[in-house]
């Protein structure tokens, strides 16, 4: 039987990453982004590669309205996933608590927090019906620890950690699985974004080190999906080896 899996912030990054991967595996795609162009062409290389069905969904996550009116205008068979990868999410600035920007941090609750919860207020209800499912929220490090000048983005990141031991109760007596992945340094458009587009200074995070590739979380989020079904992967921090914490890193 093909199974289905949704995936928001599929653009780019870890999303991608994730689609290219489960298609290659046969999985059917419901893709959401903000992108609306890169997300068609994303959707139609792998239709094209891995001959499976796309599902494509131009939406911000952020938006509560469009989150619950674009799922439920899916037809049913769209509506049994399997997997659901909360993967959308950002950072932006990097600044003292006093000299903080409010846009910034209403972006970074918005998307990290919120447009998780949207999604998932939706997706596990279809999971809750059918009594199976597996939810991936992708974390950080900063949802471990705290680091100067991260204040806000943290914040998100400790939310979505708590989120996962929540859902994971919560869920548990409909044998839905719920697994928090916490992502170090992965070398993505991340820094680029959280910079607002300075891309000398997003480079020179990733340099003197090898950082993360957005494949090698794609590959762990699989080996995770793929375990049998007594098994559950709750928590788990990926870093690279270079990297201690969320700021101590070894640079050559």
């Amino acid at each position: 039987m093909i199974k289905l899996a949704l995936i928001t912030g599929a653009t780019a990054g870890i999303g991608q990453a994730c689609a290219s991967l489960f298609a290659s595996k046969g999985y059917n795609l419901i893709l959401i982004g903000r992108r609306t162009e890169r997300l068609h062409a994303l959707a139609e290389e792998l239709v094209k590669d891995y001959r499976i069905e796309v599902k494509a969904i131009a939406l911000d996550v952020r938006n509560k309205e469009e989150v619950q009116k674009q799922l439920q205008l899916l037809p049913e068979k769209w509506k049994v996933v399997d997997v659901l990868i909360n993967n959308a999410g950002l950072s932006q600035g990097l600044d003292p608590i006093h000299q903080g920007s409010t846009s910034d941090w209403d972006t970074m609750i918005d998307t990290n927090i919120k447009g998780l919860l949207y999604v998932t207020k939706v997706v596990s209800n279809w999971m809750v019906e059918r009594k199976q499912g597996h939810i991936i929220n992708l974390g950080s490090t900063a949802g471990k620890e705290t680091y100067p000048n991260g204040n806000v983005y943290c914040a998100t990141k400790h939310a979505v950690d708590s989120l996962n031991k929540a859902m994971r109760i919560d869920l548990l007596p409909y044998g839905i699985k719920v697994t928090g992945i916490h992502p170090g340094a992965v070398a993505t458009e991340f820094s680029e974004v959280r910079f607002k587009g300075d891309k000398e200074r997003a480079k020179k995070v990733y340099e003197g080190f090898v950082p993360l590739a957005a494949k090698d979380i794609a590959d762990i989020i699989w080996y995770a999906v793929s375990l049998p079904p007594h098994v559950c992967i709750n928590d788990l921090i990926v870093t690279s080896t270079a990297q201690a914490t969320a700021t101590t890193i070894l640079k050559k």
